[in-house]
């Protein structure tokens, strides 16, 4: 595999000042063999990079952009928010939500910039640019492993989440209050409509999944917070607190991770810029950041609103421990109409399933990469299609085998924590060299140091946690 990952990224030939494999100098509607000759022999390199999901197609736009951003960004960590709330309060809550808010949308500025900071040469991958930042042997292990997380786990806890959602909706929609299918059957089901979801070619033909998936994230999300605000205000707030009673550190740590992990999702910026076309007149960071910016004002817009009218609506009724995502779907339509409660469960779970094949794109394209490195030739259309078959079994199996990694979450989601809020700080000062001491560069070391401390306190406070209050390990026994 080490073999394969390093033809993989060209290292040799990056360091030695060449061309890196996967990138032809002019790609081509055909793409054959390059080499320095007019016959096109054997010339040693090939055109990967249009074989390749990612990239096979760059004729995208700010729209296609735009929703796959927003598809990614409105993830199902959104409705914990107000969980965070319950343990911070309003004042911090509104802090570090606003905080964290902003620093995601810094360094994703970052990142749209560094994607063509090298002269001729598009960081299409995540993986890619740090291996460019931060050299062959560090670039790997600090790259693969988080994205490699980040796509899988994503997936994984997407069919956790999907799946017992699905059988919540069966449940509200049985007349005798029990769900037809048990927990597995659910998992089952979400998994094959998934995988079917995962077969199209390439990032950018995912553009209709990525705009029905937008839809449902921000139909779901403006239903949760509406239907308080139209009901009757005087008797949901009856008796409801907001003091935060438990002030210690493992419990604040673990609702500052409960936002933290909202923010997750830089590991898909470079892929979808990827996507789009380049230029000297409109290079693709001018197009990516309208994107950026419209797809993050209607986050804000979905997830702002949620938090705040939730936890006024709720207030001490909500459990700040975090867990299954499912159980606070049910707490926030408990008190509304069965038709109200459908409505939000049917429309997460079409959000789920559509945030689904992007998220295991940089697993397709990473897994492609190996196969095209050793074959040296393009998967055909039945070989890419039993490569997605495969990784989706696997999330599938780690589903069904390891039911409460929801309650991981924190304790997992903070190594990969490091890509969004530090990476990119540290990539910016190795790839753009700003003067030492500067303060660009004094700014992006400050960053990046806080989000690496912020990091290990997250894994403290969740290591802390789990030894307090333990873990009901249910292997194999969703």
């Amino acid at each position: 595999m080490s073999i394969a990952l390093a033809k993989l990224f060209d290292l040799e030939s990056q360091e030695s000042g060449g061309s890196p494999l996967f990138m032809s100098p002019a790609p081509s509607s055909d793409p054959q063999p390059i080499s320095g000759d007019k016959n096109g022999g054997d010339g040693g390199r090939i055109p990967v990079e249009e074989w390749l999901p990612i990239t096979e197609s760059r004729k995208g736009n700010v729209y296609t952009a735009t929703f796959h951003l927003l598809c990614s960004g409105i993830g199902l960590q959104v409705i914990l928010l107000p969980a965070a709330f319950a343990a911070l309060g309003w004042v911090w809550g509104t802090i570090i939500l606003t905080v964290g808010f902003v620093w995601k949308l810094y360094t994703t500025w970052l990142l749209v910039h560094l994607h063509e900071a090298v002269p001729g040469i598009r960081m299409s991958r995540y993986v890619r640019l740090a291996i460019h930042s931060f050299g062959a042997k560090l670039g790997k292990l600090l790259g693969i492993f988080p994205v490699m997380y980040l796509s899988g786990g994503a997936c994984t806890i997407l069919v956790i989440t999907g799946g017992k959602s699905l059988q919540q909706l069966l449940q509200i929609m049985s007349e005798d209050n029990i769900a037809p299918l048990t927990s597995v059957q659910c998992f089952l089901v979400f998994s094959c409509i998934a995988m079917i979801m995962s077969q199209f070619p390439n990032l950018n033909s995912l553009f209709g999944v990525s705009l029905i998936g937008a839809f449902m994230g921000v139909a779901y999300c403006t239903v949760i917070w509406v239907l308080p605000v139209t009901s009757d205000a005087q008797k949901t707030q009856v008796s409801v607190s907001y003091a935060t009673t438990d002030k210690s550190f493992v419990h604040i740590f673990n609702a500052i991770g409960l936002i933290a992990l909202v923010y997750r999702g830089n590991n898909l910026v470079l892929e979808i810029q990827g996507t789009l076309p380049s230029d000297s007149k409109i290079p693709s960071s001018k197009i990516m950041w309208r994107a950026v910016m419209m797809s993050h004002a209607l986050v804000a817009i979905c997830m702002f609103p949620l938090t705040f009218v939730v936890y006024w609506a709720y207030g001490d009724k909500i459990p700040a421990t975090g867990g299954p995502v499912g159980n606070y779907l049910k707490l926030y339509t408990q008190e509304h109409s069965k038709r109200a409660a459908c409505f939000i469960h049917l429309t997460f779970i079409f959000s789920c399933l559509c945030s689904y094949p992007i998220n295991l794109m940089p697993a397709c394209d990473n897994i492609e990469m190996v196969y095209i490195t050793k074959k040296q030739k393009p998967a055909s259309i039945i070989v890419r299609m039993m490569l997605r078959v495969f990784l989706s079994l696997v999330c599938f199996s780690i589903a069904v085998g390891f039911p409460f990694l929801p309650y991981l979450a924190v304790l997992i989601g903070a190594i990969a924590l490091l890509v969004t809020f530090t990476y990119p700080c540290f990539m910016w000062i190795s790839i753009k060299k700003p003067q030492r001491k500067s303060p660009m560069w004094l700014f992006n070391v400050l960053v990046g140091c806080l989000g690496a401390s912020l990091s290990v306190l997250l894994l403290v406070a969740s290591a802390m946690r789990l030894a307090q209050k333990g873990l009901h390990a249910n292997f194999f026994s969703p």
